[in-house]
């Protein structure tokens, strides 16, 4: 079902917006809300190459995703598998262990590292950060032809989702609605550290998509960079209120695995 939602947009105001995986508090943010239309995408079919999204069905041995040790253990080898069967790569890494992530209306949410959803639209890295890891990944000696940053994203709570994600057409995102930020990482108790991403300034041509009543036993792969200018480069996204969502709906548990395919010349 097509819905709408406000999306938050940035603003061009600032020399360079930033923004923190816990505090957030300390962002530094021109925040834009506009109302959108966001398409249903299960009556669509996006592909990863033309949209630069897809849902795919995809079950998981993992029971109980709040266990680290399972998701590193389990879940990680998963998605190095799924990811290798989509992109048919020459390698997948997949560097960190998940994000789980929790409406606000959970007690959960902010309890754990970055674990409050994502509310202004933005793409995870940069082209210079993109290609940065990419290089630093690779193996000693072997040259990249291509590589393609991927984002796995899994609903844990039963539908309908109060807080479920927006994935805008990368077909529709210009180079110029793009504005670079610096993403920072202040872990409790350790070395604040930042990279490159990407905001998202609005233009009429965005197209809006969703997945409702996403479950479990489903993946949302969409691509965060692509170094193929032929191909969907990357994809905005962020969390929205769904506003027909009962109240009596659990509040929103995802997890996100973020994986990186390399193809050597």
């Amino acid at each position: 079902m097509d819905t709408r939602a406000l999306i938050a947009y940035a603003g061009r105001s600032l020399p360079r917006p930033r923004y923190y995986a816990n505090d957030h508090s300390r962002d530094v943010l021109d925040i834009t809300l506009i109302e959108m239309e966001i398409a249903d995408a299960r009556a669509r079919a996006p592909t990863l190459d033309g949209a630069g999204f897809t849902l795919i069905a995809h079950r998981s041995a993992v029971t109980d995703f709040a266990d680290r040790a399972a998701v590193e253990a389990v879940h990680r080898a998963e998605i190095v598998a799924l990811v290798q069967d989509l992109s048919g790569a020459d390698l997948v890494l997949v560097g960190s262990p998940g994000i789980l992530r929790f409406s606000e209306r959970s007690a959960h949410s902010g309890s754990l590292e970055n674990s409050r959803p994502a509310r202004f639209a933005h793409v995870d890295v940069s082209d210079a950060s993109a290609g940065a890891f990419a290089q630093r990944a690779a193996p000693p000696g072997r040259a990249l032809a291509r590589f393609v940053h991927y984002n796995i994203w899994r609903a844990l709570s039963a539908p309908p989702q109060d807080v479920p994600l927006a994935l805008c057409d990368a077909r529709s995102v210009a180079a110029a609605d793009l504005i670079l930020a610096d993403a920072v990482f202040d872990s409790p108790g350790k070395p604040e550290w930042s990279f490159e991403g990407l905001v998202l300034a609005h233009a009429a041509a965005h197209r809006w998509h969703w997945f409702p009543d996403m479950h479990r036993d489903e993946a949302l792969v969409f691509k965060t960079h692509d170094s193929d200018a032929g191909r969907a480069h990357c994809v905005p996204h962020v969390a929205f209120d769904h506003r027909a969502c009962p109240m009596h709906a659990a509040p929103r548990m995802s997890i996100e695995m973020r994986a990186l395919a390399l193809w050597f010349a």
